[in-house]
């Protein structure tokens, strides 16, 4: 396999220092629980949004050590023949656990669960927490900006504003949080997002005049196309728009604001829309939206929003805060114990954690609860005593990767996930001001 299509170096040394300790130790086939969780939301969030599963299983189908990074890894004596020969072979066998994609979540919540032995589990750590920090950072932006949208819908124009990869990533993660195109290719080709482009200014600087612009983009992508309007005078190229569209035969799709105080010109321009009787021609803003311009636009007549640079950065928080910490081991007498850091402020609680969601009476999540050690089973039956909904499902058995869950049709309804999903939530979970998390989290603790 070329080093360019593995994904097995896409992690920090240390993994493999630690696997290479572990192995002259004797303790690397110890059976091992790790977990992947944030100690808690940030304080611009009342939930946050699982983004990025499907990614991992896809890096985790091809998560192989190549003969040219066996070879990098021995020429640049980062681990010792011992490790090489363990990792010349490497194949994850064992089991992964994991919220749903486009599921919500809360602090403390187990979105990802994996079991193995330490020297396997280790090993996917940086892999995990790389996909899962940056897709549910975005997942968790885009899905406040299509709540501020009301049911307009969002597109992602943010390819040009991260990088170029990353880009491919957040338009995934901006669908499952409810966005229904991007402007990017790579992510339609990947993973059949619609796809959505006309033209930029420059386009209309390369004519002579701007109604030359205009006829040529109509003559080429038809009546229905979007034009962008603010290159001049606005008013003149919704006029010149217009007119354009109807003589080549149709009614124009859209004009494109990009600039200026983008509230009173979608009232200014939808006025003179109507005026030239062009009511089916529909208003979309750019401009270095976020969630708080987005619901400033709530009461314009606005038909869409085209979001870039806040939603692949986040919004402010370009990071969801994840971490991915051992929570149980195989001691030597070949029983599992918990483990748990002890330190200040960075204090993990030990043991397997089992989640569910408690909702009231009408139907409405209330509660997040976390049983913490004993044993599955146990785990289970008090979730099913509180009438929780179970929120984990197998991603990994025995290593065999449930390929359903990245493939067709997986994005979709990671999207359907998320809004019903959302839509369980209180109404406090809907508010784009600083708060609480919109349902508390509660831990039972079991003894092993």
């Amino acid at each position: 396999m070329p080093a360019s299509t593995s994904t097995a170096l896409l992690t920090d040394m240390y993994e493999l220092t630690m696997l290479d300790a572990a192995l002259k130790a004797g303790t690397a086939e110890r059976k091992s629980v790790f977990e992947l969780f944030g100690r808690r939301l940030p304080a611009t969030r009342r939930f946050g949004v699982v983004a990025g599963t499907g990614r991992i299983l896809e890096a985790l189908e091809r998560f192989t050590f190549s003969a040219d990074q066996i070879d990098y890894l021995y020429k640049n004596k980062i681990v010792s023949d011992v490790a090489l020969d363990y990792l010349k072979d490497f194949r994850f066998s064992g089991d992964i656990f994991g919220y749903a994609e486009g599921e919500v979540y809360f602090e403390g919540s187990p979105l990802l669960t994996v079991e193995g032995t330490f020297a396997e589990a280790v090993l996917l750590e940086t892999l995990a927490l790389s996909i899962l920090n940056h897709d549910c950072a975005v997942a968790s932006a885009a899905s406040r900006m299509t709540i501020a949208a009301h049911g307009r819908p969002c597109v992602d124009f943010g390819a040009r504003r991260t990088h170029e990869r990353a880009a491919v990533s957040a338009a995934r993660a901006a669908v499952i949080a409810g966005f229904v195109g991007t402007s990017d290719l790579e992510a339609g080709i990947r993973y059949g997002i619609p796809t959505v482009g006309t033209s930029a200014h420059s386009f209309t600087l390369l004519h002579d005049s701007e109604e030359d612009a205009f006829r040529f983009q109509i003559q080429s992508l038809g009546p229905s196309t979007t034009l962008l309007v603010d290159t001049y005078d606005i008013f003149e190229a919704v006029e010149r728009g217009v007119k354009l569209a109807r003589e080549m035969g149709g009614e124009l799709g859209a004009v494109r604001l990009d600039s200026g105080d983008l509230v009173a010109l979608a009232f200014k321009v939808r006025g003179l829309l109507d005026s030239l009787d062009a009511k089916s021609t529909k208003i979309t803003v750019t401009n270095d939206l976020d969630e708080y311009a987005i619901a400033a636009l709530g009461a314009a007549p606005v038909d869409s929003y085209g979001v870039g640079t806040k939603m692949v950065t986040g919004s402010g928080v370009p990071t969801a805060a994840l971490v991915y910490k051992l929570v149980a081991r195989e001691d030597e007498a070949g029983n599992m114990v918990k483990v748990g850091k002890k330190s200040a402020s960075k204090s993990t609680v030990g043991g397997r954690k089992i989640a569910g969601r408690i909702r009231d009476e009408e139907g409405y999540a209330s509660e997040e609860l976390i049983v913490a050690g004993g044993t599955v089973e146990e785990a289970h039956k008090i979730l099913e005593a509180e009438g929780a909904r179970p929120l984990q499902i197998p991603l990994v058995t025995d290593g065999q990767i449930r390929s359903e869950l990245w493939g067709p049709g997986a994005l979709e309804a990671a999207a359907e996930r998320h809004r019903q999903s959302r839509n369980e939530l209180p109404y406090a979970a809907w508010r784009l001001s600083a708060g609480e998390p919109a349902i508390p989290t509660r831990m039972v603790q079991l003894d092993n």
